[in-house]
């Protein structure tokens, strides 16, 4: 089981994960969306694809950029389509 959290609330868990480049990716249905709000920031990854980024709303705080998710990847990155990773230096990620 790993989970993602911010100040003791837990925005994503699962037990269905994927780890890419260090990074613990989390399926759509895991993360908590009523914290997402959507963000301007992209991000091309040249072998991952094209990265849409999302900033965390805890109660009044904003995380922003904090969390991002592959909605098309390559087909080198297919088994992380639509998984959210978390900022680690934002985001606290235990497995």
């Amino acid at each position: 089981m790993a989970k993602a959290e911010v100040n003791g609330t837990i925005v994503a868990d699962s037990e269905n994960i994927q780890k890419v480049e260090g990074n613990i990716y989390f399926p759509e249905a895991s993360v908590k969306s009523e914290f997402l709000i959507d963000s301007e920031r992209r991000y091309t990854c040249g072998w991952k694809g094209d990265a849409v980024y999302h900033s965390l709303k805890i109660g009044e705080e904003v995380i922003p950029d904090a969390t991002w998710v592959y909605p098309d990847p390559t087909e080198k990155a297919k088994n992380i389509k639509g998984y959210f990773a978390f900022d680690k230096s934002l985001v606290n990620i235990t497995e």
